[in-house]
């Protein structure tokens, strides 16, 4: 490193100042006086190097003057300095974050920073003085094309200004970057985004997967608005629609337009009003109908007078083996980092609050009562292992466990609902929305208890499935 004449004369009349306020020069004369009246034999006519060095350091001057180094990374605004050290070696480890604003660094934003990392090494004397010992501009770059993201490199630390040949030590220099820039798992399933059509791919492909004939629809909801969803075909002929974004399942029944208008219809239940097509890795099929409408189609595949199929050679040419670029093998999911019984009890306390407070503005006073809550918890757990599995299992002793709870005349409401979020305020207003559980969050009566139990269930890549029920005892004064 090459410093401008004002800063090395600086440099030197600092190093000046240092040695002056030590009087290191007379102390080495001194020593090298003793040395010479000593140790010099007769025959000798004169002390080598190493032995004017020896002496020194047997004397402590050495350690006195370079008793403590520090060692500083510097890059791009960033100053990482370590603790001081002792001039044997140095063993850290530091972290250099390349981001632009807020977000990390993708490769070819990384590829595009020519910034070097700068290394400087600092001497700390006894009086907190410190000194320019070494510096060193390392080019970083390299580990974007290393194998893994990870490479080692060893550079000789120089001195400066007159001593800009001479060599201050050696720096063993591992560099990896984190996290690899090689991961290919999807953008939606790393943040658990997406938008309709990105988790009704990823649902179908799971089912498939588990050997269902399944499809991916797409159409309309209300108001024309486009979406897509889920179809499963049993081997019965029942067809269930899959919500990917909420997990609610329907069955479908179709209903005869031509039926008499006296006649009894099936209502639908799902919200999709349209269908223009299904697919899946194997087919494509439109829907040929002489209506569109969900609640009226036919879902029989493999009637081409309903459902018209593309050829298997224009699916081959985009499906088949080879037709697509092939693609590393993903890397795992990462395990989630949710603390879940710790953020159970975070959402508990916030409801606890938002529900008092709003109590309170209606000009009701709210008693807990925990023992209720806890009676809650298997109730959730029940709800979430159905969810994840359509088995229903607990609630016989649950309703029990209940009764046994609510005293002879009082009267029990519960209301569980599901998120997958975990904003305690956003999840409130959400359950006032509900008429059944404003009437308990707001009742009434005699003997009025209240409970609130939340239940965090972890999956990776930190999602999670948050499940909230509110209850209240009371006896009605009615």
């Amino acid at each position: 490193m090459s410093l401008p004449p004002e800063k090395a004369s600086e440099l030197k009349q600092l190093i000046h100042q240092q040695l002056s306020k030590m009087d290191v020069h007379g102390r080495i004369r001194e020593i090298l006086a003793e040395t010479i009246r000593e140790e010099l034999a007769p025959d000798q006519q004169h002390l080598s190097t190493e032995d004017l060095i020896k002496a020194l350091r047997r004397r402590g001057i050495i350690d006195d003057v370079m008793k403590e180094l520090n060692f500083v990374t510097d890059s791009v605004e960033q100053e990482l300095p370590s603790s001081p050290k002792q001039p044997i070696c140095f063993d850290r480890q530091s972290t250099l974050k390349k981001s632009d604003g807020t977000r990390m660094a993708d490769s070819t934003t990384m590829l595009s920073i020519s910034d070097p990392i700068h290394m400087v090494l600092i001497k700390t004397d006894i009086f907190g003085e410190t000194t320019l010992v070494a510096s060193y501009f390392l080019e970083w770059r390299s580990v974007l094309g290393s194998e893994n993201g990870v490479t080692s490199l060893t550079v000789e630390l120089m001195g400066v200004g007159t001593e800009s040949k001479v060599s201050v030590g050696i720096l063993n220099i591992k560099l990896e970057m984190y996290p690899p820039l090689n991961q290919t798992l999807s953008q939606e399933v790393v943040n658990t985004q997406g938008d309709c059509e990105d988790h009704a791919n990823l649902l179908c492909s799971l089912l498939l997967g588990y050997g269902l004939e399944a499809f991916v629809c797409v159409g309309t909801k209300a108001k024309g608005v486009p979406h897509a969803w889920v179809m499963t075909c049993g081997t019965d002929g029942t067809i269930t629609f899959w919500e990917s974004l909420t997990g609610h399942r329907y069955i479908h029944k179709p209903t005869n337009p031509d039926e008499p208008p006296v006649a009894e219809q099936p209502k639908p239940l799902y919200p999709y009003r349209t269908i223009g097509c299904v697919f899946n890795h194997q087919m494509f099929l439109g829907n040929c109908q002489p209506s569109d409408a969900v609640e009226t189609c036919v879902f029989d595949l493999n009637d081409e007078s309903k459902w018209k199929p593309m050829s298997e050679e224009a699916i081959k040419s985009v499906c088949a083996p080879g037709a697509t670029t092939s693609l590393p093998p993903f890397p795992p999911l990462c395990a989630s980092t949710i603390d879940a019984s710790v953020t159970s009890n975070e959402i508990e306390m916030q409801l606890r609050l938002l529900v008092s407070e709003h109590r309170k503005d209606l000009g009701l006073t709210t008693v807990w009562e925990d023992q209720l809550s806890y009676l809650l918890s298997p109730a959730l757990a029940s709800y979430e292992f159905e969810r994840t599995t359509s088995i229903s299992a607990g609630n016989e002793e649950f309703q029990d466990a209940i009764r046994r709870a609510v005293p002879d005349g009082h009267t029990f409401k519960g209301f569980p609902i599901h998120f997958v979020y975990r904003n305690a305020r956003r999840a409130f207003a959400t359950c006032l929305r509900s008429p059944f559980c404003e009437e308990i969050i707001c009742c009434r009566g005699d003997q009025v208890r209240l409970a609130v139990r939340v239940r965090v269930f972890t999956y990776p890549e930190s999602a999670c499935a948050v499940w909230i029920m509110f209850a209240c005892k009371y006896r009605s004064v009615l």
